[in-house]
């Protein structure tokens, strides 16, 4: 995967975040969480709309759209998973978490669907 899809897969799951805990999602609001400045983010917004995974409001909000929630959830759950996985393994969990957010970006589907199927039998 190459790092424009990352940062995309990074700023889709964070947008998705965001609007479970806010009642509207701004740049202002992805910069402030993910620590960027804001006029990177006004640039990556703008290649997410052209894309056609956000709307953006006349107003500012930001919005997945189908394609944007599609993605932004598949990275969302591999982080939550991979990142649950690895605590409960023994790392550190701030250290497991850092590790799940590069995880989730180069872990094909085969081998995502392969862990959780073992760890589902092995729990059955």
């Amino acid at each position: 995967m190459t790092h424009s899809n990352e940062s995309a897969e990074n700023y889709l799951e964070t947008i998705l975040i965001l609007s479970k805990s806010h009642p509207v999602v701004r740049s202002v609001d992805i910069a402030t969480e993910l620590d960027f400045k804001k006029p990177s983010v006004s640039v990556a917004m703008k290649k997410l709309r052209q894309s056609n995974h956000i709307q953006v409001s006349p107003e500012g909000y930001i919005t997945l759209t189908e394609s944007g929630r599609e993605i932004a959830e598949r990275i969302y759950e591999r982080h939550r998973f991979l990142s649950s996985w690895l605590a409960n393994i023994g790392v550190d969990p701030e250290i497991a978490a850092q590790d799940a957010c590069r995880m989730e970006h180069v872990i094909s589907a085969e081998s995502f669907e392969a862990i959780k199927k073992f760890l589902a039998d092995k729990e059955a």
